[in-house]
């Protein structure tokens, strides 16, 4: 299966298995008025925006470059992973609204935990095995989307653990109060992913820097084709363009070698940065020494 294919068929999945998982925790959670099932339900209803989100920035980022996007259109899926993590937020700060007013009107706060207890146990499972997929999909091709929503449905496995163990626990001793703590409790775990994910695709989106260990990398390739002929390097500049990674440098070689032994020094620099670092793009300007 090709690796646009994967990626395709990996956000479909994702989009399928919200959709159920919504429609069950909203039954239940009506059912039983357990507003940490709703909180739930809220929070995979951001699951489900994300997963569309993903499936079509997947979709858009797999196009090639043309001439209004001439570096291609990798950039879709750093803003849906952004517009994911403030999906993630405002779910976050809708479910702590909703669990104060219960706190607050303890007469609402009555449980029946039966239907939750096996909605919840499902919702695990399910987003267990969705995410390893989509973890796996997202480390073969580095798409930032699936990867976002991967960590996306990883906290919403940590969440129905929690209301799970919530449920079990206001069952056994009957203190409904335990419901609203509970949602709050999952709310500050969503909160925490959602700043997360808005961060790292914030600092793609802008242009920042790639981390410390690809730049390290890319210095020690360029250091092993010193023996061939490299000066030195300056003007490097390395980012992330959704799955790819952009880099451009100068390369300073001897002022008597040709341009013809400079070019093919180039093109085995580049396939090494390929080797090395995935799929990549790279811009290399020769420059002469000038001693």
């Amino acid at each position: 299966m090709k690796i646009e294919t994967e990626k395709k068929f990996a956000a479909g999945l994702s989009i399928f298995s919200n959709s159920v998982i919504i429609i069950l925790k909203l039954i239940a959670g009506h059912i039983s008025g357990s507003i940490s099932i709703i909180s739930e339900a809220i929070h995979s209803l951001s699951d489900f925006l994300a997963s569309v989100l993903t499936f079509f920035s997947v979709m858009k980022s797999s196009e090639p470059a043309d001439k209004t996007h001439p570096f291609g259109h990798g950039k879709y899926e750093d803003m849906s992973g952004f517009i994911e993590g403030g999906l993630i937020i405002f779910a976050a700060a809708f479910i702590v609204y909703e669990a104060l007013k219960k706190i607050f009107n303890p007469a609402t706060a009555s449980v029946d935990t039966t239907i939750g207890l096996y909605v919840m146990g499902f919702s695990v499972v399910a987003n267990f095995v969705v995410s390893t997929v989509l973890f796996k999909v997202a480390k073969k091709s580095e798409s930032v989307s699936l990867y976002a929503d991967a960590e996306h449905l990883r906290t919403d496995i940590l969440s129905s653990v929690g209301v799970f163990l919530g449920l079990l626990l206001i069952k056994l001793t009957e203190i409904h109060l335990l419901d609203p703590i509970v949602a709050i409790i999952v709310a500050l775990v969503i909160f925490r992913a959602g700043f997360s994910i808005s961060k790292s695709t914030m600092n793609n989106l802008l242009d920042c820097s790639l981390p410390e260990s690809d730049l390290k990398a890319i210095d020690d390739i360029l250091d092993t084709f010193k023996a061939q002929g490299i000066v030195g390097y300056k003007d490097l500049r390395a980012r992330r363009l959704g799955p790819q990674k952009s880099i451009t440098l100068t390369l300073i070689f001897p002022k008597d070698m040709t341009i013809f032994n400079c070019h093919t020094i180039c093109d085995s620099v580049e396939r090494e940065l390929k080797n090395r670092l995935g799929d990549v793009t790279s811009s290399i300007h020769l420059e002469p020494d000038k001693f």
